[in-house]
């Protein structure tokens, strides 16, 4: 071997191996406790992809692009002066990403957090766009009663 291949290239940093620990901190015990700071994030359970890795990325994101093709819809449907089929349309396409998130074990990049995490929010979510846009003015779909008093009682 020449010193020519053993000298690193132009611009390279020489990688040194890493010496053994030596005395008595040799053999370091991992605590089973979870760390004061947090070094590293998990992936989201259900987080891989919904498709295998030799097929075209659309189609591994397809809950994804689901439910933001559902929002989408929705809220072109709102530029063109269809509020109330917008905005259901938009809270059934969170409704959708609820389900997908329980009946699917791999959802992709629909995972953002923990299961019962994302299920709570897009399902309130969604359930809350789709109430409130059939109770919306003028001419509601659905009447609760007692809404009206609490907003009487609370603005007064």
């Amino acid at each position: 071997m020449t010193a020519e291949a053993s000298e690193p290239a132009a611009g390279e940093q020489r990688q040194e191996p890493p010496a053994p620990p030596t005395g008595p901190g040799r053999f370091i015990r991992r605590s089973r406790r979870f760390p004061l700071i947090t070094r590293d994030t998990a992936r989201p359970e259900g987080g891989g992809r919904a498709a295998p890795g030799a097929a075209p990325a659309p189609a591994r994101q397809w809950p994804l692009l689901t439910v933001m093709g559902g929002v989408g819809l929705g809220l072109l449907i709102v530029a063109l002066d269809a509020f109330r089929a917008g905005t259901v349309l938009i809270g059934l396409s969170l409704l959708a990403g609820a389900f997908f998130r329980w009946a699917l074990p791999e959802v992709g990049m629909l995972a953002v957090r923990s299961r019962f995490t994302d299920m709570l929010t897009y399902g309130l979510l969604g359930a809350a766009i789709v109430l409130l846009s059939l109770m919306a003015q003028p001419d509601p779909w659905v009447s609760i009663p007692f809404l009206d008093d609490v907003v009487h009682f609370t603005v007064r």
